[in-house]
């Protein structure tokens, strides 16, 4: 099963609020999960080539596994401020991950849950590969570790 995917099963099922999985949100969650693994094991958990474009580490790999999987329910809705928004969601059960992998995704969540979004994006604009990298430039996790 990709991996990725689990992923986003997993934080679907156990991030407290739903509401705010937009693929931007799930996006960050998963860098800061790749890179907290980087911290501690010396790899990434994903196979996903971060790229740090005008909004910080993204990519489409998380929308287009997300869109692939029939079991990811991708929900089209607004923000406050009318603006589209795509919220995830996946209804099944927890999908199974390696021990060290629950941990790291867990203590990213914990990390960040109760953080808005302004504190959120200060948070991910504060890991290394983003402070010492270029705008427009792939990120080499590994290297900043």
């Amino acid at each position: 099963m990709n991996i990725i995917s689990n992923l986003i099963k997993y934080i679907c099922v156990v991030y407290p609020h739903s509401n705010e999985l937009s693929n931007a949100r799930l996006t960050k969650l998963i860098y800061l999960t790749d890179w907290e693994s980087v911290r501690i094991t010396g790899s990434q958990i994903t196979n996903i080539k971060w790229y740090f474009d005008n909004y910080g580490p993204f990519v489409r790999d998380v929308y287009d596994i997300a869109y692939r999987d029939p079991y990811i329910g991708i929900v089209e809705t607004q923000t406050i401020y009318g603006t589209p928004k795509i919220i995830f969601q996946y209804l099944g059960d927890k999908p199974a991950l390696e021990p060290h992998v629950k941990e790291i995704i867990d203590s990213v969540i914990r990390d960040t849950k109760g953080m808005y979004w302004n504190g959120f994006i200060e948070y991910v604009y504060s890991t290394p590969p983003i402070v010492k990298s270029n705008r427009y430039t792939y990120l080499d996790l590994i290297e900043f570790r």
